[in-house]
């Protein structure tokens, strides 16, 4: 339950102070809401809108993490002397509360306040008067910012990382299942060889650990802790970044105060890259199966449920879950360029261009989660054609296993192809469909066991644990 009250004074939404308020502060006492930076002028309203833009709407994606930032930073500072232990107690009590409702989604940032930050010192010097002014001490919004988005980007790649694995389990089972039903192979859009639906599923599941491989890159890059490095020029405070760096489960701390700093922009766009990586396998696995979903291939079945019709034609059912998976992917797979190109003509230090990365990188998670979770659930429910090879039309995939049976059989492999080119073209060509493929990786020899371990081996290099039992000791449960 939130503990902050809300009415109007004066056309503006405030917060009332609940009736449990630190004693030597008012209950009902409003304080307006102000800038850190502010002074003595007051900016223009214009220059103030296009400044804030969209932070205000974007920040509320880092709301909870800005608190466990802050939890962290004045258990540190209370360990130097900065704060008194009663002050330490009182600040943490109201950071749980305010934590509390980020998680219940009546967490909010006022009209006239600029971002997070400064709407949750707000909240706490409402609450807790001037104490709630110290916990600014020996860091800038500039790594509050930093640090905020390490930990956003920490716990996303988790549930990125959960998904995946959902997914690759969903197209392992179905490449079993489906192991024995051939379906031809492809090469330049013409029939080629036999493939079969154990290859094609478990191709995209081995696809998924290589773009694991880079979730792991960005998760290990955005597991290292910014906080301590203020503005980029770090504190005359004697700082303990090793213990903020403990408390907030990270496995180790950007060393450099200066390129901490810089790896704001790089930090979302390398992960944009490993999020792109797997956009690019949903990609390509969507467009499969829009094409072997039409009349013209019938290779596989989706769900009645799963598709939608037409307006005018009543046969209809249109692979859209597919279609909006192929979109929105290859959407997904611009992210990098545009991070690249908001960000690479700037020197060291910040510049309000790095605003901007936040609008495009943090709503991108939620569509590239989306994507992994429909195509979870349809690749279960799809259904394959087992008599695909009826049709005659395949036949001439099996002109390799013929050449290949020929040249085992002790005939030049140059002879056995043009022998059978040969028959080709004039009609006498007829298929062996018993076909024995059983080295890795092939027909007879999935390999699936392997591929299973391979992700298996990849999750283990994750340190999701750490990071869940620092924070969960952060908020005492």
């Amino acid at each position: 339950m939130c503990p902050y009250s809300f009415l109007t004074l004066n056309d503006k939404k405030v917060i009332q102070l609940p009736p449990f308020g630190r004693a030597g502060v008012g209950v009902n006492v409003f304080a307006m809401s102000t800038k850190l930076w502010e002074k003595n002028f007051e900016v223009n309203r214009e220059i103030e809108r296009f400044t804030v833009g969209r932070d205000r709407e974007m920040d509320m994606y880092l709301a909870k993490y800005d608190v466990l930032g802050s939890m962290a930073h004045i258990t540190m500072l209370e360990s130097i002397g900065l704060l008194e232990k009663a002050e330490l107690e009182q600040l943490l009590a109201e950071l749980k509360r305010i934590y509390a409702a980020c998680e219940s989604g009546e967490f909010a940032i006022e009209d006239g306040v600029e971002d997070v930050h400064s709407q949750v010192e707000l909240m706490l010097t409402r609450r807790l008067g001037d104490m709630g002014k110290k916990i600014h001490s020996g860091r800038s919004r500039n790594d509050q910012v930093l640090v905020d988005l390490k930990l956003f980007i920490r716990h996303e790649i988790k549930e990125i990382a959960d998904l995946v694995k959902a997914l690759f389990d969903e197209l392992l089972q179905k490449s079993e299942q489906y192991k024995n039903v051939l379906m031809p192979g492809y090469t330049h859009l013409q029939v080629a060889m036999p493939s079969s639906f154990g290859l094609w599923f478990g191709a995209y599941a081995e696809s998924l650990t290589d773009d694991m491989l880079f979730l792991q890159a960005a998760w290990r890059m955005a597991n290292r802790n910014p906080l301590g490095s203020a503005a980029g020029y770090g504190s005359s405070f004697p700082l303990d970044r090793t213990m903020t760096t403990g408390l907030l489960g990270f496995d180790t701390m950007d060393y450099n105060v200066v390129y901490a700093q810089m790896g704001r922009g790089k930090t979302e766009r390398n992960t944009a890259f490993a999020m792109a990586s797997i956009a690019g396998t949903l990609a390509k696995m969507a467009f499969d199966a829009c094409l072997f979903n039409s009349q013209n291939f019938g290779f596989v079945r989706l769900p009645k449920e799963c598709t939608t019709g037409s307006s005018i034609m009543p046969h209809k059912k249109n692979p859209d879950v597919f279609e909006l998976i192929r979109a929105k992917s290859n959407k997904l797979q611009a992210l990098p360029t545009q991070i690249t190109l908001i960000m690479n003509n700037l020197p060291s230090g910040y510049f309000r261009d790095l605003q901007i990365i936040k609008e495009e990188f943090l709503p991108a998670f939620d569509e590239l989660k989306d994507c992994l979770r429909m195509a979870a659930y349809i690749i279960n429910k799809m259904e394959v054609n087992k008599h695909i090879l009826d049709d005659p039309k395949y036949d001439l995939m099996f002109s390799v296993e013929e050449v290949n049976r020929l040249a085992a059989a002790g005939m030049p492999f140059r002879d056995a192809y043009k022998k059978v080119g040969l028959d080709i073209e004039a009609g006498r060509f007829k298929p062996d469909k018993d076909i024995h493929h059983t080295h890795e990786g092939s027909i007879g020899n999935l390999c699936n066991d392997k591929i299973s371990a391979l992700m298996d081996n990849i999750i283990a290099g994750f340190t999701f644990g750490k990071m869940e039992k620092a924070e969960k000791a952060l908020l005492g449960e």
